[in-house]
């Protein structure tokens, strides 16, 4: 963690450009928490961000239009819920696009697999915008409002700075945890629906 944080301060808003490119929370929240120690400014973090989020997705997009089954056909597992991923793109397109950035594994994926879809580009630039700018601005502030929150408790947040780290730490693995057992979730439902229907 400790890396982490010297890579966000050294290097700043690149970090936060590599944050938006990967899946990074971490380090957007470690950003948002750095903006409130002042080393950099929330609006920037989020807007820089949400911007780079976005144009992932837009390339992973791009990548699905191109060559998504040959991409997907080293992930056989991600490639057998494509028609599932396009009923619900059907029925759900906005949230589908919007939400995809929050839920386990579809990170990669769900760009890849929306590009292989009906949706029309236009749609996907607007819907893909709107999720990346809400994630940057959660992840962002999440860690500027937990500095917040220590400064108020606190009268130096700089002498407890690992100790407040180590809770936005354990804030993002427990989102990660969270993100992974509702994946496992769905999974499991869906290979419970699959026997049954074989049945």
């Amino acid at each position: 963690m400790d890396t982490l944080w010297q890579f966000v301060t050294q290097y700043g808003y690149w970090a936060v450009v590599l944050g938006g490119l990967v899946e990074g929370e971490t380090l957007l929240i470690l950003a948002g928490f750095a903006a409130r120690l002042g080393h950099l400014d929330l609006p920037a973090v989020m807007a820089v961000g949400a911007f780079m989020g976005a144009a992932s997705d837009v390339l992973l997009f791009s990548v699905g239009r191109w060559r998504g089954p040959q991409v997907l056909a080293r992930w056989p597992q991600v490639l057998r819920y494509r028609e599932q991923f396009n009923r619900l793109v059907a029925r759900w397109g906005m949230l589908v696009v919007i939400g995809m950035r929050f839920m386990y594994g579809m990170r990669w994926a769900g760009p890849i697999l929306l590009g292989m879809s009906d949706m029309p580009w236009p749609r996907f630039l607007a819907f893909n915008l709107v999720g990346a700018s809400l994630w940057g601005f959660l992840a962002a502030g999440a860690g500027w409002m937990f500095g917040a929150a220590a400064q108020a408790m606190l009268a130096d947040v700089h002498e407890v700075q690992g100790w407040v780290l180590g809770a936005l730490l354990a804030l993002a693995l427990g989102l990660a945890a969270w993100r992974g057992w509702r994946g496992r979730v769905r999974r499991a439902a869906e290979g419970n629906e699959e026997r049954n229907s074989g049945a």
